[in-house]
């Protein structure tokens, strides 16, 4: 049976080819690269990553029949321990997918009667209960002795990792050890993490278990509304409202959301949704319902005003999936929304489950904290109200709860009102998942994160503490103890270079070159900087660096200080651009009596590095 085709002529006949174009590409690509390569005697791991909310259920299944067609009788698919969510996956996998025998938690006896006949699926939630029972399963049956496992584990950085990792003992979370039982009693296991934030993942060490061998990056359709379109690099774009130049926040909110919801529903459309995000606590949500009802009774007491903020809102609006209204339309209808209370609230929190059906249609505001994370999608979402903070802010959490993107938002109609200081982090944000995009894309296996000082890239109970490497922009590092593998290859590359220029403007790849002839001491992680500058040429293929270079400089060896004041000075003034200085010793003071070549350098101001290093630096 051809599983892969199958998958795709279902999607084909729902009329999606572009879907099915973009899923065999991910599948083949996969397939030929790395499961058809794959030894059946080995456990490997890899990262699928994709855009949050880009349409990554249908690439793991196309990955899941192209291993089938390969293969491979058993599949394990993981979802975050939500039982809605479990649920739904399970269902789409029975209207998906043809020919395999599909189980849900409950389903060990369907599991073993069809012994592997047909392909296995199973789907699990990430609980501790469920993962424990099935690992009872494959292991009483005997079936994953003799055969291969393929995981395929949906949001893979949100609970599969050690959160134990920094404690004594080596110990294991409980989620993690039983996913560890679970792949390793197989004979062999492909396990492949997917998510549209890999920042934890990235950093974990190969030895942990958890660091892919592979990754691979999907583009997201032409439809997608992303990172670029809401947090481009060049300029603040129309659909951004800083609530600082805003008076009435709340209310210019809701009439907005009132706007768009009488221009889609009046166009047709059957949903329009708003989420207010302003807090992880309760008493918050509470209080921006109360306001929000203020604002609905005051457009019912003030039908002059409110026609008036609605026609300045629609005069705004560019309609791109629909043809916009005449305005009288929509007054009539945002009138009507009011009027007959059609403006649905719903909290959603830890003390208030709402089902997704109750946002499916109509005109509904949706306000909430923690619960509006991972696997929860609004439909029709096209008004924005983000003030959530954090004294630590992390990127993935950060990115995963705002639920902005998605392929159903109307550009034309879009509006996130945020704080100026939130959409400067998400800015931020953005640009690092280009960065990891642009690494990926060039097929750079040793992916480096960065951001700006105070936005930390995932929650630390999952890094180990003494394998990642922290590098600061701003800051000078030289190695103690260095040597050069040729001090003649460093003097001609840099032969060009005067001493008495005071510096250069280099591409920097020359500076790699220069360094790739220094033999570090083990306080200077040349590796590390190495890397930076690649992930630096992979965002900017031309980027550039200044090189400092100094010669017949009288400096002893050990003394601490390297360089000298006036050309600290100088290399401090480039703060957006790597600094790289070379010093030629004389060799009258140490160095074993060498003229060695002594490198300095300091990454671009304000910006933190992250390497993960596989030896223990500071010892167990």
């Amino acid at each position: 049976m051809q599983y892969l085709k199958n998958y795709l002529n279902k999607i084909i006949a729902r009329g999606n080819k572009k879907l099915a174009e973009s899923i065999s590409k991910t599948a083949e690509d996969i397939g030929k690269n790395y499961i058809s390569t794959f030894s059946f005697t080995s456990h490997e791991i890899g990262l699928l990553f994709g855009n949050v909310q880009s349409g990554k259920t249908g690439q793991m299944f196309g990955i899941l029949c192209k291993a089938a067609d390969l293969g491979f009788p058993a599949f394990l698919i993981l979802t975050t321990d939500n039982v809605v969510l479990q649920e739904q996956t399970l269902d789409r996998v029975k209207a998906d997918l043809d020919g395999f025998c599909i189980c849900g938690e409950d389903d060990s006896g369907i599991f073993i009667e069809n012994s592997l006949i047909q392909p296995a699926v199973v789907i699990l939630k990430k609980n501790s209960r469920v993962l424990r029972k099935w690992a009872n399963i494959f292991n009483t049956t005997g079936f994953m002795k003799g055969n291969p496992l393929f995981i395929i584990d949906d949001e893979a950085d949100a609970a599969s990792l050690n959160t134990f990792i920094n404690r004594k003992g080596k110990q294991q979370s409980s989620i993690n050890k039983y996913l560890d039982s679970i792949k390793n009693g197989a004979t062999s296991s492909l396990y492949l993490q997917v998510t549209g934030t890999p920042q934890a993942i990235l950093l974990q060490t190969l030895a942990s278990g958890w660091h892919p061998y592979f990754t691979y990056y999907f583009q997201p359709g032409s439809a997608y509304l992303g990172g670029d379109f809401f947090f481009p690099s060049s300029q603040k774009p129309d659909c951004i409202t800083f609530l600082e130049t805003i008076k009435e926040d709340t209310k210019e909110a809701v009439i907005r959301h009132i706007t768009v919801s009488a221009q889609v529903l009046a166009s047709g459309g059957k949903v329009c949704n708003c989420l207010i995000h302003p807090s992880v606590r309760v008493a918050a949500h509470q209080n921006f319902a109360k306001k929000i009802n203020k604002v609905l009774d005051w457009c019912k007491a003030n039908n002059a005003d409110f026609k008036a903020e609605i026609a300045k809102h629609y005069a705004a609006l560019s309609p791109q999936k629909a043809a916009k209204q005449p305005i009288d339309v929509v007054v009539s209808k945002a009138e009507s929304l009011v009027t007959n209370n059609e403006i649905n609230i719903f909290i959603m929190n830890g003390k208030n489950d709402v089902e997704s059906s109750a946002y499916a249609q109509g005109s509904n505001i949706v306000i909430g904290g923690n619960t509006l994370s991972r696997g929860v999608t609004f439909p029709g979402l096209q008004t924005i109200y983000y003030t959530r903070t954090s004294k630590k802010p992390q990127a993935d959490t950060m990115w995963q709860h705002s639920r902005i993107f998605g392929y159903d938002r109307d550009p034309g109609m879009m509006m996130i009102y945020i704080d100026e200081h939130l959409y400067k982090l998400f800015s931020d944000i953005n640009a690092t998942n280009n960065s990891i995009i642009a690494q990926m894309e060039r097929g750079i296996d040793d992916v480096k994160i960065y951001y700006p000082e105070g936005l930390n890239p995932t929650r630390k109970n999952v890094l180990d503490n003494k394998r990642v490497e922290i590098i600061s922009g701003g800051t000078n590092y030289y190695p103690f103890y260095p040597d050069n593998d040729t001090i003649e290859d460093i003097s001609e590359l840099l032969k060009v270079f005067d001493n008495t220029e005071p510096y250069y403007q280099v591409s920097l790849r020359l500076i790699k070159e220069v360094l790739s002839h220094i033999i570090p001491s083990p306080d200077f992680k040349l590796s590390a900087f190495i890397s930076v500058l690649d992930t630096m040429l992979a965002d900017t293929p031309t980027g550039q660096g200044i090189l400092i270079v100094r010669r017949e400089r009288d400096v002893a060896q050990g003394t601490g200080a390297l360089i000298s004041p006036n050309d600290w000075k100088l290399g401090g003034q480039f703060t957006d651009k790597p600094v790289l200085t070379m010093y030629q010793v004389t060799g009258n003071k140490g160095w074993k009596g060498r003229k060695l070549w002594i490198p300095n350098i300091k990454l671009p101001h304000g910006t933190i590095y992250y390497d993960v290093l596989e030896e223990d630096t500071q010892g167990e």
